[in-house]
């Protein structure tokens, strides 16, 4: 239904009435906004569209802003074009042809969310753990995901079109059929009348109510937990093991998984990912969280793998509207690295590996992948616990972590391994996502929100404690057992607020890695492969966003910041400028509270 368009109704008058405080210690103004929802399309005088944009002026050189969209909850938005760095946006640093014509982005509308909430209608209950799997007209897989305990909760991501919904191939199929679709709601008709056909023509996405029925002999059966099967003879396990081995030929031997966000951090991942490339001699991909990646790092990336032979894969979720929301990108960000880990990836992964962006690896991360985690989930290292200097900091070691950790370790989420199968198997997502919705509910909980939260719930999700050497850091770990770390990461040191890239440099290799990186990035740009020439500046000047002084006050030029939103015109979007105060870029959050 389009909105009603007061402007254009002469019988409408309208009058507001402002009554601002009488006094202020800072501005409350923390985000712009601007509508973009035509109720009509516009064209030139020769006959072109004019493309709807949104337009920010005026506005006060001095904090750092983020750009982003604000859109529907079926939407995944991105943008695609874009110059400048979205995630650090300082006017008062800008000179040149920028002062004079901003920034500017395009924003592309990627997939529609279909979402569904499923059920066993004898029960009443979710399917918990059901594998399910979007499939074309001729049955070719496009999608999967499995039935998390919260409501029922599934979620795929697509592009208009008619699919088959189904049941993955695996022990699901043995324990339940569908008995409907539920594209008609609550109590749509059985496949039996309706197919399991299901069609996304709407901008606004679907909802889908699918149920399932347990088979006869299958009613205390745990989709999560397949039965052993007898290994048969000999011939049988050989004639198995081939088959396994055949199976597993399109999974990379390391698969690792991080999150940037960012020019600056954007430039770190390409480190940590000549790093880890140096240290293996193993087929490796890396996947990386869509949702915060910059135009110019999608452009990149592809020239980066086909050079140095690695594979790559985007993956995305969005937020489910029933999942308490995080206002702050960074607290986000945290979110994204441990509530959707069973969800994330396709079904079919069995391990993957979280490294931070910052990291530098020295060791082969198959060693990692490899390790025994002796039945836990996942496996993190311990803080670190020799650097006497830092004995006042460790927050864990006293107040509300002390009494409950009891002796256990508070762990570092730099590094960990995820063994997905069980993962999946101990319902670990459905249980994060439980504790982090009833503790989020106080906004003073969960200060290190992707470390807080495992480290809270580790008596019912245990931790694999990591040997000491997986992670150094120089803040919380003795200069002794540096040589032996296998990875290095650049942890803030709350002491000493040291720059992040001056303990960096202090790393041998580093250097020699970002010269690699912007060489190459300089290379693609000259030759015109890729038009953004981010990768190829200084890392010093990507980290000094803001450092620069704000330009004086009464300047007849103001920067004209601009999104053009390439979604379809007629559809709901906002774009929205969101400041903090000038920082420079990198600095990370304070020590964690010392308290949930």
């Amino acid at each position: 239904m389009e909105p009603f368009d007061f402007a254009s109704q002469d019988s409408v008058y309208v009058q507001i009435f402002l009554n601002p405080p009488a006094s202020l210690k800072e501005l409350p103004l923390k985000q712009f906004y601007r509508l973009n929802l035509p109720h009509r399309l516009k064209f030139d005088k020769k006959g072109s569209e004019i493309i709807p944009t949104a337009e920010f002026r005026n506005l006060p050189p001095d904090p750092i802003y983020t750009l982003g969209m604000d859109v529907p909850q079926a939407w995944l938005v991105r943008p695609h074009v874009s110059h400048h760095d979205l995630d650090n946006i300082h006017l008062a640093s800008f000179t040149g042809l920028d002062k004079i014509e901003g920034v500017e982005a395009i924003f592309d509308l990627d997939y529609i969310v279909v979402e569904g909430h499923a059920r066993d209608p004898l029960t009443g209950l979710p399917p918990r753990g059901l594998q399910l799997q979007l499939s074309t007209s001729n049955s070719t897989p496009i999608a999967d995901t499995q039935v998390v305990a919260n409501l029922g909760y599934i979620q795929f991501k697509v592009k208009p079109g008619v699919f088959q919904l189904g049941i993955r191939e695996g022990y699901g199929r043995d324990v339940f059929e569908m008995e409907s679709v539920g594209n008609e709601g609550w109590n749509s008709p059985p496949v039996t009348k309706a197919g399991t056909e299901i069609t996304v023509t709407s901008l606004e996405g679907l909802t889908l109510y699918p149920r399932f029925k347990r088979k006869p002999g299958m009613e205390t059966a745990d989709v999560l937990i397949a039965p052993v099967k007898d290994k048969g003879t000999v011939v049988d396990q050989v004639m198995g093991k081939k088959d396994v081995e055949v199976m597993q030929q399109d999974q990379a031997e390391i698969n690792i998984f991080t999150v940037a966000s960012g020019l600056l951090y954007e430039r770190f991942v390409g480190i940590m990912i000549l790093s880890v490339l140096r240290n293996t001699k193993s087929t490796v991909k890396f996947w990386f969280i869509e949702n915060f990646l910059s135009p110019s790092f999608l452009e990149f990336i592809p020239h980066l793998a086909k050079a140095y032979n690695f594979q790559y894969e985007l993956v995305t979720y969005k937020w489910p509207s029933w999942l308490r929301a995080q206002k702050e990108k960074q607290r986000v960000i945290w979110g994204y690295k441990i509530l959707f880990l069973d969800v994330l990836f396709p079904m079919d992964l069995k391990k993957v590996i979280f490294v931070d962006a910052d990291q530098i690896v020295r060791a082969d991360l198959k060693e990692l992948v490899d390790l025994d985690l002796q039945g836990a989930p996942y496996g993190y290292t311990p803080m670190g616990d020799d650097n006497e200097e830092m004995e006042g900091f460790r927050f864990w070691k006293t107040g509300y972590w002390h009494d409950f950790l009891k002796g256990r370790p508070y762990h570092i989420s730099a590094l960990y391994v995820i063994d997905l199968v069980r993962f999946r198997q101990l319902a670990a997502g459905d249980r994060l996502r439980g504790s982090y919705q009833a503790l989020s509910a106080d906004p003073n909980s969960l200060a290190n929100l992707d470390q807080d939260l495992p480290n809270n719930l580790q008596y019912e999700v245990p931790i694999f404690s990591l040997p000491e050497d997986w992670l150094w850091c120089e803040t919380w770990c003795s200069k002794d057992r540096l040589h032996r770390a296998k990875t290095i990461d650049l942890c803030q040191n709350p002491m000493t607020k040291e720059p992040k890239l001056s303990r960096a440099r202090q790393i041998p290799e580093w250097d020699e890695y970002d010269r690699e990186i912007a060489n190459f990035a300089k290379k693609l740009a000259d030759e015109g492969i890729i038009r953004s020439a981010a990768y190829a500046t200084g890392v010093d000047d990507l980290a000094n966003v803001g450092s620069a002084k704000a330009e004086k006050k009464g300047e007849e030029t103001q920067p004209h910041h601009k999104a053009d939103e390439a979604a379809d015109s007629g559809s709901p979007s906002t774009a929205e400028l969101s400041s903090q105060e000038a920082k420079q870029e990198g600095a990370e959050p304070v020590a964690p509270r010392d308290e949930l």
